[in-house]
């Protein structure tokens, strides 16, 4: 009877316990409800209005995918230069991230420490841009300006963030070394939680180097953490926006740095065009999040 009881007293504790966990969480999911939820779908009604702030919502159907697609030539821009942010910026990032994190973890703790910060520091800096603004500045004070015309390879300064075949490859340089911080820092931790006693096991079952460490313990343990780094990459790399408008100015020349992020900002809070803005974003919320599946699929099959 005893034992019984035990039993039935533990399982209440479970119980209570399990309800407790739940309580906490709903702080959270109201939060995540009102702010993350509401708006998406919000916005997902409002992109087949026509809504103007000034006067009531009217009924537009699929006109503003209509006109988006077919019919808004700066869209068609934007789109372009999303995307190629996106699979340049993304893939590269992402590996590069996990590449340096992994080789980083090899030094000793307060030399790691520090490398780490040095890393992490673009996403720290509030004005990270004015670096990159004050390296391709077009006057001959900017400091790539400056070099080339010490060394005679040019004689006159470049416009560099005004000429449109230049400012892309830039800001995909600097998107890239923004986005290095939170993915960087979360590999870095991953890393640092791998069961040593794993690879002892792999020694002893015929694992002899580095890679095939790499790749049959530490990926697949750290599944979860690439997944994380890789919604992160996606998430900044499929809404570059602060930086066009930073350094390529708003809008840019030619729209050359136009991305759906730019556009829809122009269209929602210059034009006013929320119907339509609501569509565009609701748009690149679609993509991104059949993205995010497509790599969680790849990163579940590192783990079988």
């Amino acid at each position: 009877m005893k034992g019984r009881f035990e039993v039935k007293k533990t399982h209440k504790s479970k119980l209570f316990a399990g309800y407790q966990i739940k309580l906490m969480l709903v702080p959270f999911l109201v939060l995540f409800f009102t702010f993350s939820v509401l708006p998406v779908a919000y916005s997902m009604i409002l992109s087949f209005f026509d809504y103007d702030v000034m006067i009531g919502a009217k009924w537009a159907g699929f006109g503003n995918y209509i006109y988006m697609f077919f019919e808004d030539s700066v869209f068609k821009i934007a789109f372009k230069n999303t995307l190629i942010f996106a699979f340049v910026t993304g893939p590269i990032g992402f590996m590069l991230a996990f590449v340096l994190a992994w080789f980083i973890n090899e030094f000793s703790g307060m030399v790691r420490t520090v490398i780490s910060f040095l890393f992490y520091s673009p996403a720290l800096m509030g004005n990270a841009y004015f670096i990159w603004q004050v390296l391709f500045s077009g006057d001959s004070y900017g400091y790539i300006n400056s070099f080339l015309i010490s060394y005679g390879f040019i004689t006159e300064p470049i416009q560099w963030l005004k000429t449109p075949e230049y400012v892309v490859p830039i800001i995909i340089v600097v998107q890239l070394w923004m986005s290095m911080g939170v993915s960087f820092l979360s590999n870095i931790a991953g890393l640092q939680n791998v069961d040593e006693q794993l690879y002892e096991a792999g020694a002893i079952d015929g694992i002899k180097n580095r890679w095939y460490e790499l790749w049959y313990i530490t990926l697949p343990y750290m599944k979860n953490i690439l997944l994380f780094s890789a919604v992160m990459q996606i998430a900044s790399s499929f809404s570059v926006g602060q930086i066009c408008m930073t350094l390529a100015g708003f809008p840019s020349v030619n729209y050359s740095a136009e991305t759906i992020i730019t556009h829809l900002t122009d269209v929602g809070t210059m034009r006013y065009e929320m119907g339509l803005a609501c569509a565009m974003s609701f748009f690149l919320f679609f993509i991104m999040a059949v993205t995010r599946l497509i790599i969680g699929k790849v990163l579940n099959a590192l783990g079988r």
